[in-house]
């Protein structure tokens, strides 16, 4: 069954999260994920949630979500994000009808 990490972004020094961007990439190739979302325009439709930044990504199974999350590959890009940013971040299953 599918994976997805959804992550709400608030960019707290560009630059630094520019490189975080050109790190990530490279690092999701191992685990089978890609991004479906990454950083498109935001149009809120109900509630007071206003993000900035939304990323989403696809990967075919939790386990392999949360593989990546704690890879050595994804290690210095997580700290350039987390150093450039404040996220939440979540992983859901996704859904096979």
């Amino acid at each position: 069954m599918p994976a997805y990490i959804i992550v709400d972004i608030d960019v707290t020094n560009a630059a630094t999260y520019e490189e975080y961007k050109k790190l990530t990439p490279g690092s999701l190739q191992p685990y089978n994920g890609k991004f479906i979302v990454r950083g498109g325009a935001v149009s809120p439709l109900e509630g007071d949630w206003s993000p900035t930044r939304i990323v989403v990504l696809e990967f075919p199974t939790m386990e392999q979500a949360k593989a990546w999350w704690s890879s050595d590959e994804y290690a210095p890009a997580k700290a350039l994000r987390q150093s450039a940013s404040s996220s939440r971040m979540i992983a859901v299953e996704g859904f096979e009808g």
